[in-house]
């Protein structure tokens, strides 16, 4: 009901310009051409005296720098809204990176945009600037335009300083109604249907995340919007890692190895039960996996001697909880005749175990360098136990 109906013209016949010259002249700098005819209009006409918002005085010639008094009780207040700015910069900027650098096909080091973005975010902090994150909109309409390499914003500063000295009253002109259309006509050169639902069947929780974060947005706003997606994301992360997907593995033919599944063929080693946890062993699933480790034992149709667990997977970092847990799983194995396996990483978890006070659990717990190394020393194992009851047997039978 308080929509401004020449406000909304002007907005609408912006955004079907610049599709329009982009569809017939691909080549031409739509924004630049649609964004200067409509200031000339709003000059011409007179917009703001009918209504139409214009961007309006912004001051003339460079900024003067200085550094202003700053009371140091504010730090406080300060903290919490520039950690939540922080966080939604970074997100903003990742996505950013990463959309344009998978739309043109190269490669970003996350390291070095990182640094990048510190630095100028000090400089703008010392000069009184904005805070400073990858601007997507600048970023799509610089792509559109054919812009690739740095010299892009070497010329764009050039420009910004030449605005400022001698373009400002001019500036002033511009409406808002047709900056808005070309920050939509920048953000649909990003926006692609098929990619979203794409996600519905490739990754689920990838698909919900990011319709939840287009409804927050439209709903609550950019900033709040990008707050709560990013909550959703870390709760997912968080139900991930509480609750990993985990695989029993076992040998084909051949003797390779491969994770149990219903669709194969592949089998089980007698006396054996070989365990994969698809995710780093930490305090938020410890408990987890012991409880999961003791359900495989007991459901077992005949308890096994041997548990090998895949451990180049799971065991990534020295985690006190880790190796406490541990400590609480071993008198269980122990009370079932099960000893564990750890196949890969000996040399860390060697480490690792006498640093938490576990070096004495060599009989209880066996490091290999991998899991085919488990498989060939358990079952040589086997065979000598066989050989040495066969000879008992054969014994026993002589002295009757």
């Amino acid at each position: 009901s308080d929509t401004h109906e020449l406000t909304l013209i002007l907005s609408v016949a912006s955004l079907l310009a610049l599709f329009i010259l982009k569809a017939l002249r691909p080549k031409w700098p739509a924004p630049l051409i649609v964004m200067t005819i409509a200031t000339l209009l709003s000059g011409y006409l007179d917009f703001s005296s009918r209504g139409i918002a214009i961007i309006g005085s912004l001051g003339q010639g460079l900024p003067h720098i200085s550094m202003p008094h700053f009371d140091p009780n504010l730090l406080r207040e300060l903290i919490v809204p520039s950690l939540n700015l922080a966080v939604i910069s970074i997100v903003s900027f990742m996505m950013t990176v990463q959309s344009f650098a998978s739309k043109n096909g190269y490669e970003v080091d996350i390291d070095k945009e990182l640094y990048a973005l510190g630095y100028i975010n000090i400089v703008a902090g010392l000069s009184q600037g904005f805070a400073v994150s990858a601007a997507t909109s600048r970023t799509a309409v610089n792509d559109d335009n054919g812009g690739k390499t740095q010299m892009v914003s070497v010329v764009a500063a050039l420009m910004i300083a030449l605005v400022l000295l001698f373009l400002t009253q001019a500036l002033s002109f511009i409406p808002l109604g047709t900056l808005g259309a070309v920050l939509i006509y920048a953000a649909w050169s990003m926006f692609s249907f098929k990619a979203i639902f794409s996600m519905r069947v490739q990754n689920r929780s990838a698909y919900i995340l990011t319709l939840f974060t287009l409804i927050a947005v439209l709903f609550v706003g950019l900033i709040d919007g990008i707050g709560f997606a990013i909550i959703l994301g870390l709760l997912q992360f968080l139900r991930t890692v509480f609750k990993p997907t985990d695989q029993l593995l076992g040998v084909d033919n051949q003797g390779i190895i491969h994770s149990i599944d219903a669709e194969n063929n592949i089998k089980p080693i007698d006396g054996l039960i070989m365990y994969r946890f698809n995710s780093i062993l930490t305090y938020f699933n410890a408990t987890y996996f012991k409880k999961r480790v003791t359900q495989l034992i007991s459901n077992a149709p005949i308890t096994p001697h041997w548990l090998v667990v895949d451990a180049a997977t799971c065991f990534t970092y020295n985690d006190a909880s880790v190796f406490s847990m541990l400590k609480e799983l071993i008198p269980t194995l122990r009370e079932k005749g099960v000893t564990l396996i750890l196949a890969g990483r000996n040399k860390e978890l060697s480490l690792w175990l006498t640093k938490n006070d576990m070096s004495h659990y060599t009989e209880e717990i066996i490091l290999v360098p991998d899991l085919y190394f488990a498989v060939q020393m358990i079952q040589k194992d086997e065979i000598q136990s066989k050989i040495k009851r066969q000879k008992t047997a054969i014994k026993s039978a002589q002295d009757i």
